[in-house]
């Protein structure tokens, strides 16, 4: 028979979903450790539909709950839809089509491209986060978060895209420019609704030890967070105009702080600013408004500044500090301004040098005039402090300043509170209603959802509002409070809103009275293993053990972390093609002259090809679709595998695809033997006792290369054998079911089987039978390979040293030498040292 992959794949897909073959049931006879939430970081459905490096991880969460199945555990695998967000926006605004429609459409479309690939989803639990009876509990989660004063309202300059007219939170700006678009990102003054993240800053700190994630993710969100202990110093502003405080982690240098400096954006520079200064201030200001953070910051920038004309009292010395404004210091961060302390700051030594400010050395060690000391050493200059090391001095001036009212201990984050506003249509629209006598009212939880209008026109007006404050009949509604008139809020939430809670509505997503029932969350929860890619460290990860801790402090979850263990998946390249300046190529632009010689079509010019990430511009985007049709899902769901660990980034080679295909059809050929009852030669059940052995081994630790590599052993010892050993090939394809399991459905069928292999119990080994009687031992004489020899596997060390002296051919090796030594690894070699 030929393997017809296209009738046999289709065919079981078919039972599969006929059946609800993989329906979770929470079944309380089962005891919660034999029970497994694996969960899939979830698409956003966009037009383009999956390229081969998103079924990744979902082929390997599938391949794991496969196995926990037949292990005998209970599994909930879910699947849904990340479906609000921008791209289905531009897209209503580039073509007039409603972006309902097309997401309904790409939805469609990427769930009959996943449903091709075999995948054991629980489909009666798809959530997609755009639809009414989703979004109405992610409205209900941002009122709760309101009630607890976690969401606030405020004007504040944000990270503005001009690309997509929208505000972005400070995780969606990558390298000053917008994460979606590429464009440049500007500040501007919004009012916008923000949560308070950096209320529970320091929890999230120290909870990121409790999971089993990668050291590098962890990494990214402490440095993210930021935490810096150290001390809050008050300044007296000459001419009584109240006082300045700071943030510095080095209050022991505070003799040497000869100015501050505010960011351009802090509320005293106005009222300090003196009229003789006032136009350069503005000027100043206006210019630094056009500017990123990252700009701002960056290191190598030219420093600019204006001087307000005003001065501060340094609390430890009683000078005179003038005051400046320079963009290099941020609102966002700490209290927006600084003391700067030149002799032992590199860039406050650039400025003052700049701005011939004076510069104090207060650290002994370096030569302060010609360029910061940025080590450690005994204080100088410093009145008390003097002859002190670091920590002491920092502990001696925290309590100087404590005693005299002038400062206090104080630990500060880098991490910002979330900007949560977006100025788009196409998102969850905020449910609260502006209320002149009332204030700021929530709609009661009874009027969710809070739908989102129909609207005419998508486009963002570019003011800072977004499209629904044209709709008169929405905005203009009444107070829930006092029954007067109100208007409701027009920004609309982010797209990690509903990325947020997602894992939380799979475990009831029909539920109507409540966001989740308590028993399903006490049955399923935490997330026991999350596989996606490492590219959602600080928006999605981060944002979500936010609202998971919130949701855990009013009582609704059992756990302060969603994610018990996270594992990302390596990107999967393709090749390109580069010029000798780096700049790349597209595939359709290349013309191979030669054996791995490639030019650039139009001029001739050599390339080198290289790996790189799949993009359309690149054309080098590889289509699921297409290697289906070609080679089956089976193949495509082995190949992915086979290519390397799964943490792994790794390059698509067509060419590895078409030897696993082969390995495929070989398998299926080697059924065609006859099949016989007989007691199988022993090597072969050795052989088949490894493989089992191998597979559990390899497929519970997420190793699933070498676990394809060991059933490709045992399809070729098969082969040097003229008929297939029932009591073999049964265990093999059960087996070799959650990694091709069309395949292993259809020769499970083939081998007079009525019920679906993948709800078969996991086959078991003999240990016995895994170790060899004999091992080969290579016997070296000073480290050099002279023999190789048989011997029974318990040997013992003694007796494997005796043979090895005894062996003719290293006697021979030997002659006149004296043996000094003699080293003996079991199951492995003899090492024979002589002289």
């Amino acid at each position: 028979m030929d393997y017809d992959f296209r009738s046999i794949e289709g065919k079981w897909q078919k039972y599969w979903d006929d059946n609800r073959t993989f329906k979770a049931v929470e079944d309380p006879s089962i005891p919660k450790d034999r029970r497994r939430y694996v969960l899939d970081m979830f698409p956003y459905p966009s037009g383009a539909g999956l390229h081969v490096g998103h079924p990744e991880g979902y082929t390997a969460t599938d391949i794991y709950c496969r196995f926990l199945r037949m292990k005998g555990y209970a599994v909930l695998h879910p699947m849904g839809f990340d479906s609000f967000g921008l791209p289905a926006e531009n897209y209503a605004i580039k073509t007039g089509t409603h972006p309902e429609i097309t997401t309904k459409s790409n939805i469609d479309n990427f769930r009959e491209q996943i449903k091709s690939l075999g995948f054991s989803y629980d489909w009666d639990r798809e959530v997609s986060t755009h639809t009414p009876d989703y979004y109405r509990w992610t409205q209900w989660i941002f009122l709760k978060l309101f009630e607890k004063g976690l969401a606030y309202e405020s004007e504040t300059p944000i990270n503005w895209c001009p690309s997509c007219l929208t505000g972005l939170a400070n995780e969606e700006v990558k390298e000053g420019r917008c994460e979606r678009c590429g464009a440049q990102v500007e500040r501007k003054n919004l009012r916008q609704w923000i949560l308070r993240i950096t209320a529970y800053a320091e929890r999230l700190l120290q909870d990121i030890d409790k999971v089993e994630w990668p050291e590098a993710i962890k990494a990214m969100q402490r440095n993210w967070i930021g935490k810096s202990t150290g001390a809050e110093v008050a300044f007296s502003l000459e001419g009584g105009q109240g006082e300045l405080r700071v943030y510095t982690t080095r209050p022991d240098t505070l003799f040497g702080a000869t100015y501050m400096v505010l960011a351009p954006e802090h509320p005293l520079v106005d009222v300090i600013t003196t009229d003789e200064h006032r136009e350069e201030v503005v000027n100043y200001i206006r210019q630094a408004s056009l500017k990123s953070d990252l700009e701002r910051t960056e290191l190598n920038k030219d420093k600019t500044g204006a001087f307000t004309g005003a001065y501060a009292i340094n609390p430890m010395n009683g000078e005179r500090v003038p005051v400046w404004i320079s963009d290099y210091i941020l609102i966002s961060y700490g209290t927006g301004a600084i003391m700067a302390v030149p002799a032992h700051d590199q860039r406050d030594w650039e400025f003052a040098t700049k701005f011939d400010l004076p510069i104090i050395e207060v650290l002994q060690g370096g030569d302060v005039s010609k360029e910061a000391f940025t080590g450690d050493g005994p204080h100088v200059n410093s009145g008390f402090l003097d002859g002190m090391g670091k920590e002491e001095a920092i502990e001696a001036t925290i309590q100087w300043l404590e005693e005299r009212g002038k400062g206090n201990r104080a630990i500060n984050y880098k991490l910002r509170d979330w900007v949560f506003s977006r100025q788009r249509y196409w998102g969850e629209p905020i449910p609260l209603v502006h209320c002149e006598k009332c204030g700021i009212v929530p709609v009661p939880e009874d009027q969710l959802p809070l739908l989102l209008p129909e609207v005419e026109s998508y486009v963002p007006t570019g003011t800072g509002e977004s499209p629904l404050a044209a709709i008169e009949s929405w905005v203009n509604t009444t107070c829930p409070c006092c029954g007067g008139k109100g208007k409701r809020e027009t920004n609309t939430m982010p797209q990690w809103a509903g990325s947020c809670w997602y894992y939380l509505r799979y475990l009831d997503p029909k539920n109507d009275r409540e966001f989740v029932g308590q028993d399903k969350v006490d049955y399923w929860m935490p997330v026991d293993l999350y596989v996606g890619g490492a590219e959602h460290a600080v928006l999605h990860l981060l944002y979500a053990r936010f609202w998971h801790k919130v949701l855990f402090d009013i009582g609704v979850v059992n756990t302060d972390e969603p994610f018990r263990r996270l594992v990302n998946q390596g990107m999967i390249t393709s090749y390109a093609y580069q010029r000798k300046d780096k700049s790349l190529v597209a595939m359709d632009q290349v013309t191979e002259v030669g054996p791995d010689s490639f030019v650039e079509t139009a001029t001739g010019e050599p390339l080198e090809r290289v790996v790189a990430k799949m993009s359309k511009s690149l054309k080098n985007v590889i289509n699921p679709d297409d290697i289906i049709k070609n080679y089956g899902a089976d193949s495509m769901r082995m190949y992915e595998m086979f290519m390397g660990p799964l943490q792994m980034s790794k390059p698509w080679s067509t060419q590895g695809l078409i030897g696993v295909h082969r390995f495929l059809e070989r398998l299926w050929r080697l059924m065609d033997r006859p099949m016989v009852d007989d007691v199988p030669p022993v090597e072969l059940a050795r052989c088949l006792h490894k493989t089992v052995k191998k597979v559990s081994e390899d497929t519970d630790s997420l190793n699933f290369n070498t676990a394809i590599a060991q059933m490709m052993v045992f399809v070729n010892e098969s082969y040097k054998h003229d008929q297939v050993y029932r009591s073999l090939i049964e265990p093999f394809v059960l087996c070799l079911c959650p990694y091709a399991p069309h395949m292993a459905e259809e020769l499970w069928e083939r081998l007079g089987k009525t019920s679906c292999a993948s709800l078969e119990a996991w086959p078991e080994y003999d240990p016995d039978m895994t170790v060899d009687d004999e091992v080969t031992i290579a016997i070296q004489v000073n480290g050099k390979v002279r023999e190789k020899l048989q011997v029974p596997s318990d040997i013992s060390k003694e007796d494997l040293e005796k043979i090895a002296l005894e062996h003719p051919g290293v006697q021979k090796r030997m002659e006149g030498m004296k043996v000094v030594k003699v080293i003996v690894v079991p199951g492995r070699l003899v090492n024979l040292v002589v002289k």
